[in-house]
């Protein structure tokens, strides 16, 4: 431990009267007396758009593969593509907005999201609806920028409570999606390009509103980009990604199947050695292995799980054909997505303010605690009960709770623990990880469902997965919610601190005394520095 320098003690004193509140002015960093509401709209309207991509197309992959004439499998790329493009684009143009500025990155991103829209909405060629879902993909970067601005411009005491609003506008888009998809394609000639049409319509408007909403950047650290970094993280997570959602279809024991793991376990080992030796990597190693950082990654690999186990599960089993199977509810895809996974949606959109509010009186900590008791007790319920409409709404709106309450604390325990200069990145790791947690969630209901169907049902008819494949999905994913507990109690037992950095840049250090850091500004960093 050393001692505070003379400069350290300027730097504390210079930037204390720096932001000392000035009379009429409201403690807003920055911009003094401006109101954030518009800010805070913009942005999680932008969040909204992100979820809306990611689960836009789930209701209509059978529409897409009669209407262009393809097979289940190559239209199955329709989300593979844009799952491998967000694992790619979302590290690093949270990374650039840090550096280069979150505004123009936003707005940048948002461009693009429009061009993959409109080309989905105007394509008849699967290969050009799968060139427009990676330009989609690289929306997903749009939640990481958002939180970064939301840390910039919202003084710290309303924060938790914004980024809890962003954070339930993310939740709340994963459910409407799919809603709005089976409204948009219910007629009696369906075409799965409205829904595309509706996401272009929703992404221009969230152009205008952060346009027109959210202030310019006022702190770009700059730097170059760690080209090498980029690419051995991009080959990493792609690898993995291509294994989990493409297992079922290759096979898990396929040469493919185990040969993209071990690749990727391989570029992860590379990618670690880069960024340990580059002068100013993507990320930074300390920080990503900072314990509260790794814990709230761990966390979104766990909610993003059961997130997507309870929309894809109880969408399958609201359309089982109870009079044929005796189990299910001869649902419609639109009713499925109206009667039984909108009431979670709208419960997540409601329990988000409250999460943040809790956030900001009691911590994540406790926050997180209550999405794993909310989200294994939805998930028991399920499993104990998914033969009446009211137990399988019920649950759903536990998990709903779960989910908003954990989107709530993960990225509050990030804004605790890492320095300015490292939120976007840090959000942008933290969103890949809930992306990965729903691919596997993805894949585990599909080969779960896949790996026992009903026998002896009249020919002709598909196989249907047995009643016990959804009670075992249930199950598991009621485990992975329990497993979030643990991951709080164990993970988050101290206040989060500052992890070990080599260097705050300037720029950063002005924003910790701006007041847009964690608790305590930049007395409390300059300090950190200093004590370690």
């Amino acid at each position: 431990m050393t001692s505070l320098s003379i400069q350290d003690l300027k730097d504390i004193s210079a930037m204390s009267s720096s932001t000392a509140p000035q009379p009429g002015h409201a403690l807003r960093p920055g911009h003094p007396g401006r109101s954030t509401k518009g800010t805070v709209l913009a942005l999680s309207l932008a969040a909204m758009v992100v979820s809306m991509m990611q689960t836009l197309v789930v209701p209509i992959l059978g529409l897409i593969q009669t209407s262009l004439h393809t097979t289940a499998a190559n239209a199955s790329w329709v989300t593979t593509a844009t799952l491998l493009s967000a694992a790619v684009f979302t590290p690093l143009l949270g990374r650039f907005g840090d550096q280069h500025g979150k505004k123009p990155t936003l707005v940048g991103v948002l461009l693009v999201l429009i061009a993959g829209t409109l080309l989905a909405a105007t394509t008849h060629s699967l290969l050009w609806l799968i060139a427009g879902r990676v330009l989609q993909g690289a929306a997903t970067a749009i939640f990481p920028l958002a939180l970064s601005i939301l840390r910039e411009e919202i003084e710290p005491k309303k924060l938790p409570g914004a980024m809890a609003l962003a954070s339930g506008a993310f939740a709340f888009g994963s459910g409407i999606a799919l809603v709005a998809t089976g409204l948009l394609t219910s007629g009696a000639h369906p075409d799965y390009r409205s829904a595309f049409w509706l996401a272009t319509g929703m992404a221009v408007l969230v152009l205008v509103a952060v346009l027109t909403l959210v202030p310019a950047t006022r702190h770009r650290t700059g730097g170059r980009t760690d080209v090498l970094g980029t690419l051995t993280l991009a080959l990493t997570l792609v690898l993995l990604l291509l294994a989990i959602s493409q297992g079922h279809e290759w096979g898990w024991s396929s040469v493919r199947t185990a040969g993209c793991f071990a690749g990727s376990v391989l570029m992860g080992a590379v990618w670690v050695l880069v960024e340990r030796r580059v002068r100013e990597p993507l990320v930074d190693m300390r920080m990503f292995v900072h314990r509260p950082v790794l814990m709230a990654n761990l966390a979104g690999l766990l909610v993003g799980f059961g997130a997507f186990v309870l929309f894809i599960g109880v969408s399958y089993l609201a359309q089982m054909p109870s009079r044929l199977i005796g189990y299910g509810f001869d649902a419609s895809v639109l009713r499925a997505s109206v009667e039984y996974l909108l009431p979670s949606t709208l419960v997540s959109l409601v329990a988000a303010p409250v999460g943040g509010a809790l956030v900001r009186r009691h911590g994540p900590r406790l926050v997180l605690l209550l999405a794993a008791l909310a989200g294994a007790a939805g998930f028991g319920w399920i499993v104990a009960d998914h033969a009446h409409s009211f137990s399988v709404i019920g649950a759903g709106a536990l998990v709903g709770v779960a989910i908003a309450f954990g989107y709530a604390a993960m990225p509050a325990v990030i804004v605790r623990s890492v320095p300015h200069h490292q939120t976007g990145i840090a959000n942008g790791i933290n969103s890949i990880s809930r992306s990965t947690g729903s691919a596997i969630g993805s894949a585990v209901v599909t080969t779960v469902l896949a790996s026992k169907t009903v026998p002896h049902l009249p020919p002709g008819t598909p196989a249907l997965p047995a009643e016990s494949q959804y009670t075992l999905s249930f199950a598991i994913a009621g485990v992975a919610l329990a497993l979030v507990a643990l991951v709080a109690w164990a993970g988050l037992r101290r206040p989060s601190e500052a992890p070990p950095s080599a260097a705050v840049a300037p720029a950063d250090r002005a924003a910790a005394g701006a007041g847009a850091d964690a608790p305590g500004g930049a007395a409390a960093e300059t300090a950190a520095r200093a004590a370690r």
